[in-house]
């Protein structure tokens, strides 16, 4: 099965915030909007990026208690043994809700399912959000870890 075969999932908490991972759900005019211009690793980011992003992923929308989408973050993954997650966001006026450990969690609690080996993510200034959902440090010495970078940057 892939990411977007998967019958969409929709998690809600008391105060009415609502996780889904129906993909038609999502406004991707505003989460092209929040990466390019908010989020420090996709300043710049083109549209057509984003919407290519979204279509290769498996796709979580967080919605406020009147539906309007809040938040996003989507994963990179084979759903067998590997994944990615990225372009986590919670718009500025949501933070500080406990939305971004929720999101964070719900991602792991979906995922659990397919027992993966790894769940990766990047972060500069996130760690204690990431922590409290069983995110640590790679295990692994830095240099164990390699990257190829194909961007011109």
């Amino acid at each position: 099965m892939t990411t977007s075969e998967a019958a969409p999932a929709v998690t809600r908490r008391p105060d009415g915030y609502q996780i889904s991972t129906d993909p038609d759900r999502l406004d991707i005019d505003r989460v092209h909007r929040w990466l390019s211009t908010d989020a420090y690793w996709a300043l710049g980011r083109d549209r057509e990026t984003v919407a290519r992003a979204i279509a290769g992923s498996l796709n979580f929308g967080l919605y406020a208690p009147d539906g309007q989408q809040v938040g996003f973050a989507r994963v990179v993954t084979d759903l067998a043994t590997f994944a990615w997650l990225c372009d986590v966001y919670v718009r500025p006026e949501d933070r500080g809700r406990g939305l971004g450990t929720w999101l964070a969690t719900t991602v792991r609690d979906h995922l659990a399912p397919h027992r993966l080996k790894r769940i990766l993510l990047f972060t500069e200034d996130a760690h204690e959000v990431y922590a409290r959902v069983g995110f640590t440090a790679l295990p692994e010495p830095p240099e164990r870890v390699m990257s190829l970078r194909l961007d011109a940057d």
